[in-house]
């Protein structure tokens, strides 16, 4: 995560048992590890020799109340830290992982409002710091900006931070890397009031041109070659594609959409395009570099098969005997949905559902379809899936690790 550093991790170990604010953190951000999915740690006693809770989830339940319940004794609102506010964050988190949205959404609005108290959407804040630390601060305010956004369209809230800071520089700290991190604000960043207010229907001045802008700035916004981590850069490319899909959605809902518009981006079929995209690169990452996401991805590849098979339902599908066709990407999103941990039990029975209801054509609905049958019945010819393993090697990096939403 590109707000955590080793050094800063140690001494704040070392001073949480005097400082509160240092004590709160950690419990924080143990809770949101623990609440990830695809977290596998073996608890068993505990030093005192009394058993603990019996899995993840539940400790880091009682990690974010313990979290809680010592803030209250200390007034961080009215002398909130940089500490306050990634504590917040991390409560989001974990409240997020939880899928208590309200409770997520308030702490959120919290660290942004305790960042804002602080100044950090203001450059005079960064001068007095080392080039260092003041990389570290604006790290964390560009990772709200970030979550802020993702959060707004998948949930249709309001902004608060808006790009008025310098982004950091890739070479201010030389113990971590940052290129992807601001490969990723940069896909975020056109993402303003404007159009979250269209999103939120708070505001109608919407325009053709505007949004086929938006699709061209997002079509351009990743080099062909990413230079990151492999775990940044199926981040990005998947982001990449959720952020085309969602102006698509904007588009379709203010009726500026045509079946003869010379650009594709303003056509009913366009959706194709994005999955298609997808299918390409995702193909390319290996399944530990996706499931380090955790849910914030599955999700976007939930939103594009959705919008694909809605687009399936009503355009004739055209597809070359030798050309990745719609049929042949919805098949590969559901094979790669049912093979990321937590795919499986939440989304791909909702994925079952949407065809069964959406295509009735292709998915009888007198009964619900297993993996294999929606496999046939989509291609009408076989084609490999993935597996899912139930002994897949768990992995202790949490989701997020390297830019977080939800994203």
């Amino acid at each position: 995560m590109p707000i955590l550093q080793a050094e800063q991790l140690r001494q704040w170990i070392a001073d949480m048992n005097c400082s509160m604010e240092a004590y709160c953190l950690l419990a924080s951000l143990s809770a949101f590890v623990l609440i990830q999915p695809g977290i596998e740690i073996k608890i068993g006693e505990s030093a005192d020799g009394l058993a603990g809770p019996s899995n993840n989830t539940a400790l880091g339940m009682m990690l974010l109340d313990e979290a809680l319940r010592v803030r209250k004794a200390h007034d961080y609102i009215e002398n909130p830290s940089v500490a306050s506010v990634m504590t917040s964050f991390f409560l989001f988190g974990s409240y997020f992982g939880l899928s208590k949205h309200n409770t997520a959404w308030f702490h959120l609005r919290e660290a942004t409002a305790l960042a804002q108290i602080l100044g950090m959407q203001e450059e005079s804040y960064y001068l007095e710091d080392f080039v260092k630390d003041a990389s570290r601060k604006r790290r964390l305010f560009w990772l709200l900006f970030v979550t802020e956004r993702a959060y707004a369209l998948q949930k249709h809230r309001p902004l608060t931070l808006h790009a008025t800071i310098e982004l950091p520089k890739v070479d201010d700290d030389p113990t971590i890397s940052v290129a992807g991190f601001i490969y990723l604000v940069q896909l975020y960043r056109p993402f303003d009031d404007t159009f979250i207010g269209l999103w939120n229907k708070s505001r109608s001045d919407c325009s053709t041109i505007w949004l086929a802008q938006l699709q061209q700035q997002l079509t351009q916004a990743l080099p062909v070659y990413l230079d990151v981590a492999e775990s940044q850069a199926v981040d990005l490319r998947t982001s990449q594609q959720w952020l085309r899909t969602m102006v698509w959605q904007l588009s379709i809902t203010n009726g500026y959409l045509s079946s003869t518009s010379s650009d594709s981006s303003m056509t009913f079929g366009y959706p194709i395009e994005i999955a298609k995209d997808l299918v390409r690169v995702i193909g390319k990452f290996s399944k530990p570099s996706m499931e380090v996401h955790g849910v914030g991805l599955i999700e976007k590849v939930f939103d594009i098969a959705c919008t694909l098979i809605d687009v399936m339902s009503c355009v004739p599908i055209e597809s070359g005997k030798f050309e990745l066709g719609p049929r042949e990407c919805l098949n590969q999103l559901i094979a790669l949905v049912s093979t990321l941990r937590g795919g499986e039990s939440r989304y791909l029975p909702l994925l079952k559902a949407k065809i069964e209801d959406t295509l009735p054509a292709v998915i009888p609905v007198t009964h619900s379809p297993t993996l294999k049958e929606l496999s046939g019945k989509i291609e009408g010819v076989k084609l490999e899936t993935y597996s899912n393993s139930s002994n897949s090697s768990p992995h202790s990096t949490p989701p997020y690790t390297q830019f977080y939403p939800l994203g």
